[in-house]
């Protein structure tokens, strides 16, 4: 059974930085697209938007509000998927969730429906 397990969340400053990170079993995080989404407060499951995704080339996509500011890697060694968040804003406060895809790769605007598998989230808080 493919598990994700995210952790890393917390409360910080606006300008200040976390790194998340997802924990993988059961799944080659090296031979799949994966991605962050994230959830804000208040919408429900299904309004999930996407962050950023990696392929199995280790290409990435990010979405425009978090170019320049957020890092998504892999460490394969590990099976460990990350997100370094840098400069987080307020807009930033929401549930964050890793995503893991049955597909290599994924072209243009992920969807949701991309990823099969799904941890519990884990919360940032950004205060200004």
């Amino acid at each position: 059974e493919v598990q994700l397990v995210e952790s890393g969340g917390g409360s910080v400053q606006a300008g200040g930085s976390l790194t998340l990170s997802c924990a993988v079993s059961s799944y080659n995080v090296s031979n799949h697209c994966m991605g962050w989404y994230r959830q804000f407060p208040g919408e429900r499951a299904w309004q999930r938007a996407w962050v950023a995704i990696i392929n199995d080339d280790g290409s990435t996509i990010y979405e425009d509000s978090v170019k320049g500011r957020f890092a998504i890697s892999k460490d394969s060694a590990k099976n460990t998927l990350d997100l370094r968040l840098n400069n987080l804003k307020p807009d930033d406060t929401a549930m964050y969730y890793c995503a893991a895809s049955v597909f290599k790769t994924i072209l243009g605007t992920p969807r949701p429906s991309n990823f099969q598998y799904w941890g519990q989230g884990t919360q940032v808080t950004v205060s200004s």
